[in-house]
């Protein structure tokens, strides 16, 4: 299926990486080199090393591109028969490139052949995010810190927030207010806000309103080392070396009162859907593709294939539980949580930023459940986390860092116990129903919330997953929440009863489509 340039559509732990490797040999036997598109740099090093020793005693050479790798290392790696790479990596050193002098200076060979790990997310979810190469421009700090403090004078009133767009209104009052206030300033030319002489003023004040009321820290970015740094909303990962466009950073700069980075001109630029299309031949897997089968078809001409399973299915996936109130909806799961745990169920909780997985963390620790976070913060100890998570009495917080790309063993990672114990181990979670996923809210994406599902019942294993649900959850709130509060009402739900039903499941999909 891969080697004909489609998509394979495979499970968690059917085996994707090793079909991956025998493709890559296969295409890179004609030596005009083969691309393997990991989700992080992480994943790109792993694999890379695992099949690397396959390729070398099959007499091929394997390499890896990293973030931190110089011209010389990475022109070295591309030269290489096969190369692993993110998505990103790819790009901007394919943008690089074209802005090199002569030939000889690039780093990148053509673009031969593609096989993309979790095609979905790369060609689907960020198929139009644009990769920038950007240089120094005029220098406005201080504009943008003199606008970030003098927004925080204007009302509620003043303004109407569009969280669907992602977009902020000024009303006729605020229009008045933005006036009055930065005349009293003296920043405002000719009394009259939208006056052409005002218009970078304009765009400063939608941007500080947008960066103050849109864009939350430890849900769109977190600041480390005196760095603010973006968050993929898919991944939960923070994308290293990225920074808004259009002044927005540097407003989110001035709102966490940070060191202000100069705003930069776009020098070169490509979305990964004109990148990819670059490549005489495209392929792919994932464990959730059939739900866009004909958007790949219509913009790629990639037909998707379902591959069956090696053994039988049998993770339990129950309704999602609705409820009225965040607050009767985290009773529920800390009280699911204590109910697996006592037993030594071992959990996965999946939270949709990090600001929601320490919330959880300080529920969990209020009730005496001990349990480990994994979020972008401390991304660097994901495979050791990661590898305990299948053992007997353990809880894991995590945001959607652990979605993909992560295979979890029940009784925990063979290397890491002797065998013995493992067996025995793993024997008595199956009889405790496996790996419980507990969804603590409906992500904006379908695939977000089936990657999350398969990360129990790998091949044949027990597993068990549930969404918990409210009417206050971002989802409903901006997209559902009116048509499924009047079905609550009329069925005069008592506080702390939830509702599950196939009909709400299919409710929760009509809005996940319409984002």
């Amino acid at each position: 299926v891969l080697h004909e340039g489609k998509i394979a559509e495979m499970k968690t732990g059917e085996g994707k990486t090793l079909s991956i490797a025998l493709t890559a040999y296969l295409n890179a036997l004609d030596e005009k080199g083969v691309h393997v598109v990991t989700v992080n740099d992480y994943l790109a090093k792993r694999d890379c090393l695992n099949m690397g020793q396959i390729f070398n005693f099959l007499g091929l050479k394997a390499g890896y591109i990293n973030n931190d790798q110089d011209d010389y290392e990475r022109k070295k790696n591309y030269a290489c028969d096969i190369t692993y790479a993110t998505n990103s990596e790819l790009g901007f050193d394919y943008l690089r490139d074209n802005m090199k002098f002569s030939s000889g200076e690039r780093v990148q060979r053509s673009h031969n052949f593609s096989i993309v790990d979790e095609i979905d997310s790369c060609l689907i979810d960020e198929a139009r995010t644009p990769l920038v190469i950007s240089g120094a421009a005029e220098d406005k700090t201080d504009k943008y810190l003199s606008v970030d403090n003098l927004i925080k004078q204007l009302l509620k009133t003043d303004y109407e927030i569009d969280e669907k767009d992602k977009n902020i209104l000024l009303t006729n009052k605020g229009i008045d207010n933005v006036e009055k206030i930065f005349s009293n300033a003296g920043i405002l030319k000719n009394n009259n806000f939208y006056d052409p002489e005002n218009l970078e003023l304009v765009h400063h004040v939608n941007q500080a309103l947008r960066a103050n009321h849109l864009f939350g820290k430890g849900k769109d970015y977190i600041v480390k080392d005196g760095m603010l740094k973006i968050i993929d909303e898919l991944t939960g990962r923070i994308l290293e070396g990225r920074r808004y466009g259009d002044g927005l950073h540097q407003a989110l700069e001035a709102k966490e009162k940070i060191d202000i980075q100069a705003e930069n001109q776009t020098l070169a630029s490509i979305t990964y859907q004109n990148y990819f299309k670059l490549y005489k031949k495209i392929s792919g897997c994932t464990g959730t593709a059939s739900t866009e089968a004909e958007e790949f078809y219509e913009i790629y001409s990639l037909l998707v294939v379902s591959i069956p399973t090696n053994k039988k299915m049998i993770r339990k996936d129950w309704n999602d539980q609705i409820y009225r109130t965040e607050v009767e909806k985290n009773k529920a799961i800390v009280s699911k949580v204590f109910e697996c745990n006592k037993k030594g169920q071992p959990i996965l909780m999946f939270t949709s930023s990090i600001n929601k997985s320490e919330e959880y963390s300080k529920l969990l620790k209020n009730k005496g459940i001990a349990h480990t976070v994994l979020n972008a913060k401390n991304h660097e100890k994901e495979a050791e986390i990661i590898a305990n998570a299948g053992k007997f009495n353990s809880v894991i917080i995590t945001t959607s860092i652990s979605g993909r790309g992560v295979d979890i063993q029940l009784g925990g990672k063979k290397e890491s116990i002797p065998f013995e114990e493992l067996t025995k181990d793993k024997e008595k979670i199956k009889s405790l129903g496996g790996l419980f996923v507990i969804g603590t809210e409906r992500m904006e994406s379908r695939r977000v919330d089936n990657q999350a599902r398969g990360r129990s019942g790998r091949q044949g294993d027990e597993g068990n997953s549930i969404f918990y649900v409210s009417l206050e959850d971002d989802l409903m709130r901006i997209f559902g929440a009116e048509s499924m509060n009047n079905i609550l009402q009329k069925l005069g739900l008592k506080d702390g009863e939830s509702i599950d039903h196939p009909w709400i499941n299919k409710a929760l999909e009509r809005a996940q489509q319409k984002v």
